[in-house]
């Protein structure tokens, strides 16, 4: 059968049509225009209850909420910032722009940071950063013992993680802060937007100020005020906020999530199953307190040199679908090695074998039974034809 456009999002919900009309006619697009209940300030609320969090600043993006998220930490200048190096350029972005030095540790062949390094490399940072890339997560209980233990504040990138959970708790909970995402291939889909949790008044107070809430705007947040008077004038303005229009995309779809969730495990696990079985892919499976919310999959090519891993990428593409594996383009933004913006970039081996070989497919959450089965009989196929190339 022929393949859909795999990065295809689900339709936005007809409530959201209804409200964005609703603003148009009313030209009503400034989080602060208003001055009570705007889309903006509803989501916080609604997406704060939904978490279980005290507080949300909803943003422009995950990165800006990474970005706020270790301002409003009040780390000084060149303080040291652990992050694992499988994730996205936007993260060690984040921590550049922060004024701050990432420090990058290894990640195993199952994605996950690789906790000895992790221990390793701890001690003289000042924040860290868990990036639970493509929704994967790392042993939460043994970073929170070892950053709890030193003091270090936790933030986690959450970006693709709504919905899973540790130990029954939320991820994005676990630590000082999480941040997600409303970029168009994740769970709620507004093209662009972030938001960021915390259960700290006085962090996203700062937060808050910094996002762009001048003069008195922070007075439509509802956070302890006293939390704003002495931070008002004293913190500079990024103007990083969340406009109406976005958040009247992003509201009614938080009523599906848990549908998404559910289905999005299914899609996953069904592939799994059936790729899992030829003996030239592994399927990492999740650690034991995590449940996911995955909404692709990824998996290891293994027994295979590097002609045969680009034959099947050619190959899995003719048969409809895209293949991402990490390391095997010169440009590919989730690769360490093209970070050159980081100072002193340094070289992990672990990671870096791990990239060369690691695969990534999109499964969105909506794709029926069949097409996971096409899907599936594509990629096993394309292994079919990649056995068949010799080495260069």
């Amino acid at each position: 059968m022929a393949l859909p456009d795999m990065h295809t999002a689900e339709a936005i919900p007809e409530a959201a049509r209804t409200e964005i009309d609703r603003l148009l006619q009313s030209g009503d697009l400034f989080r602060y225009t208003a001055p009570a209940d705007a889309p903006v300030s509803l989501l916080e609320a609604e997406f704060a209850e939904l978490l279980g969090a005290r507080f949300a600043l909803a943003v422009s993006s995950c990165s800006a909420a990474l970005f706020l998220s270790l301002k409003a930490l009040g780390l000084p200048r060149d303080a040291r910032v652990l992050i694992p190096g499988f994730t996205f350029a936007a993260v060690p972005s984040s921590v550049v722009h922060a004024d701050c030095i990432p420090v990058l540790c290894e990640v195993g062949k199952n994605y996950r940071i690789d906790m000895d390094d992790f221990a390793a490399k701890l001690p003289g940072c000042a924040a860290v950063i868990v990036s639970h890339m493509r929704g994967h997560t790392s042993d939460m209980d043994a970073i929170m013992a070892l950053c709890d233990a030193a003091g270090i504040p936790v933030i986690e990138d959450a970006a693709h993680s709504l919905g899973t959970t540790w130990h029954r708790r939320k991820i994005g909970t676990l630590g000082k802060i999480g941040c997600f995402s409303f970029q168009s291939y994740k769970m709620i889909n507004a093209g662009e937007g972030g938001i960021l949790i915390t259960d700290d008044a006085d962090l996203v107070a700062r937060a808050i100020i910094m996002s762009g809430a001048y003069e008195h705007n922070w007075k439509k947040h509802p956070v302890l005020q006293d939390a704003f008077g002495q931070h008002q004038n004293q913190l500079p303005l990024y103007n990083l906020r969340m406009s109406n229009l976005s958040a009247a995309v992003i509201r009614p779809q938080l009523p599906h999530l848990s549908r998404r969730v559910t289905d999005g495990r299914r899609n996953h696990d069904h592939v799994a199953a059936q790729i899992g079985q030829s003996p030239y892919i592994d399927v990492p499976a999740p650690l034991a307190p995590e449940v996911r919310a995955p909404d692709s999959i990824q998996f290891n090519l293994i027994n295979m040199n590097d002609a045969q891993v680009d034959a099947f990428v050619r190959a899995a593409d003719a048969n409809g679908v895209k293949v991402q594996v990490f390391g095997r383009s010169a440009d590919n933004a989730r690769a360490f090695w093209n970070w050159h913006f980081v100072p002193d970039l340094p070289d992990l081996p672990q990671t870096r074998a791990m990239l060369m070989r690691a695969c990534d497919v999109r499964l969105p959450v909506h794709l029926p039974t069949a097409t996971l089965d096409a899907v599936s009989d594509a990629l096993l196929s394309a292994l079919e034809t990649a056995q068949g190339t010799k080495a260069a």
